[in-house]
C-alpha cells in the first residue's frame, strides 16, 4: 500500500506539472502543452565515496546514476521532453555536502527549438558545494535552432575551500545541416559566489540575426560554436600553461585569481569544439570524463 501511495503521488505531481496553462491572450483557451521538469539531488559521504542523500524528481526532468568509476557521485540529467521550446520550464538543484564530490552531465545535447514570440523557454540550475566538496558541471552542448528563445540561469554557491569545474558549450545551429540563425534569442547568466561573496559573473545576450553577430571579427569571426569553462581550485595556476598548450588558435585561458582559471573556446562547429574541449576537461578533472561525452 505504501508503494502504491508513493507511485500515485508521483503520478499526480507529474500531471500537475505538465498540465496545460491558460493561453495568455485568451484565458478560456488552453495553451499548447508545455514541458515542466524539476529535480533535486544532494550527495553525502559514505566511507571514501559519495552517495545519494536526497533525490526528488518530477515532470520531464529525470536523473540517472551510472555505476561509479571514481569516488564521486555521478548523475546524468535526462530531459524526457526531448528539448526546450517556448513556455517550457526546467529546474535543477544539486548540492555536494561537506567532503563529497558530485559530477553532473547530460544524456545528450540540449536542443532549444522555435518558440512563439514572447514565450521563452527557461532553464534554471542551482549548484552548491559545501566545505571541502567538489562539483563538476559538465553538460553536453546546448544547440540553438532557428527561432529559439531560451533563457538560462546558473547559480553556484561555493564554500571557501570548495572546488568547481564548470563547462557550458553552446552551438548556434547545425552547420552540417546548413542551418543559419538569423532569428533567435538567447539570454544567459552564470553567477558564482564563494563564501557568500560574488566571485565570477558571466552574462551573454544575443537576439535577432545571431549569425551576423557571430560573423563579426571582433565577436566570433564566423565561429558557430563556443564554450565557457571555469575552474576554481588551489592548483588552478599550475594548470594555466598546460591548458594553453592544448587550446587552439581561437581559444584562450587566463587567471582571474590565483585559484580561478577561465577559458573561452571558439570553433567552427560542435564537432571541432568537442574535440578541443575533451583534452582540456580531462586535464582539469584529473580523471575520466562522464561517459556520455565519449559516446
Amino acid at each position: 500500500m505504501r508503494n502504491r501511495i508513493c507511485r500515485f503521488a508521483a503520478t499526480e505531481l507529474d500531471c500537475a506539472i505538465n498540465a496545460p496553462l491558460p493561453h495568455p491572450l485568451c484565458p478560456l483557451t488552453p495553451a499548447p502543452p508545455r514541458a515542466r521538469g524539476e529535480a533535486v539531488v544532494s550527495a553525502k559521504q559514505r566511507g571514501a565515496g559519495s552517495v545519494i542523500d536526497e533525490l526528488r524528481q518530477a515532470g520531464s526532468l529525470k536523473l540517472v546514476f551510472p555505476r561509479p568509476a571514481t569516488h564521486a557521485l555521478d548523475a546524468v540529467i535526462v530531459n524526457t521532453a526531448g528539448g526546450v521550446t517556448g513556455g517550457d520550464r526546467f529546474s535543477l538543484t544539486a548540492t555536494a555536502q561537506a567532503g563529497t564530490a558530485l559530477h553532473l552531465t547530460t544524456q545528450a545535447a540540449e536542443r532549444a527549438y522555435r518558440a512563439e514570440p514572447g514565450e521563452p523557454g527557461r532553464i534554471t540550475t542551482r549548484l552548491a558545494a559545501e566545505a571541502g566538496a567538489s562539483v563538476h558541471w559538465l553538460p553536453q552542448e546546448t544547440i540553438l535552432f532557428q527561432g529559439a528563445n531560451l533563457e538560462r540561469r546558473l547559480s553556484v554557491d561555493l564554500a571557501a575551500d570548495a572546488r568547481l569545474l564548470l563547462c557550458e558549450p553552446l552551438v548556434f545551429g547545425r552547420r552540417a545541416m546548413g542551418e543559419t540563425l538569423n532569428t533567435a534569442r538567447f539570454n544567459d547568466r552564470i553567477e558564482v559566489r564563494r563564501n557568500g561573496q560574488l566571485h565570477v559573473l558571466d552574462a551573454t545576450r544575443m537576439s535577432g540575426d545571431i549569425a551576423a553577430h557571430l560573423a563579426r571579427r571582433d565577436i566570433a569571426n564566423g565561429a558557430a560554436a563556443l564554450a565557457f569553462v571555469l575552474y576554481i581550485a588551489p592548483d588552478a595556476e599550475a594548470h594555466l600553461a598546460p591548458v594553453r598548450a592544448l587550446l587552439g588558435p581561437n581559444s584562450g585561458a587566463s587567471l582571474l585569481h590565483p585559484d580561478t582559471l577561465v577559458i573561452r573556446a571558439l570553433a567552427e562547429d560542435s564537432f571541432v569544439l568537442r574535440q578541443s574541449l575533451i583534452p582540456v576537461l580531462t586535464q582539469l578533472s584529473g580523471g575520466p570524463l562522464p561517459r556520455p561525452w565519449m559516446i
